[in-house]
């Protein structure tokens, strides 16, 4: 398991400045989908499914981002590029690259049009994650988030 001190401080953080796209909303929300989605454990979905890394995207939706968001916004795509290696292919980096895996995250969030909550309504965040990144259809819950959010982030903070 990662440690959620050592992510925040060593990944997170530093992904988000460099991105231009700090806050602590964006902070509390990155890690609680990593908590929430893979437990800091999984890096790929049980089940044989295809979601990838710690926020457990999917290649779809890693495809739609460059498509549809970063294709449109230069200064932000090459900022995006400049964290991925060279090698393996960028899907295979959403496990094995936390930088990159962070930086494809919180781009996720940010196609949103909706304000972030606050970084300390951990109901707002839970019903963030859950309408924007877990969706309708996904089988986790905004109850669930919040429990995991309580016991294991603000236990880091």
């Amino acid at each position: 398991m990662i440690d959620l001190a050592h992510l925040r401080d060593e990944i997170v953080r530093p992904v988000l400045v460099e991105l231009g796209l700090h806050s602590d909303a964006a902070e509390a929300l990155l890690l609680g989908t990593a908590v929430q989605e893979s437990g800091l454990v999984w890096l790929r979905q049980l089940g044989g499914g295809p979601a990838l890394g710690i926020y457990q995207m999917e290649p779809a939706t890693h495809d739609d981002i460059w498509a549809n968001y970063l294709a449109y916004r230069d200064e932000l795509a090459d900022k995006v590029a400049r964290l991925a290696a060279p090698w393996p292919d960028r899907h295979r980096q959403l496990v094995t690259n936390l930088a990159y895996a962070t930086a494809m995250a919180r781009i996720h969030y940010r196609r949103v049009p909706a304000a972030l909550p606050a970084a300390g309504d951990v109901g707002g965040l839970a019903a963030y994650w859950k309408n924007h990144y877990n969706t309708a259809q996904g089988a986790g819950t905004v109850a669930e988030f919040a429990e995991k959010y309580r016991h294991q982030v603000l236990a880091t903070a």
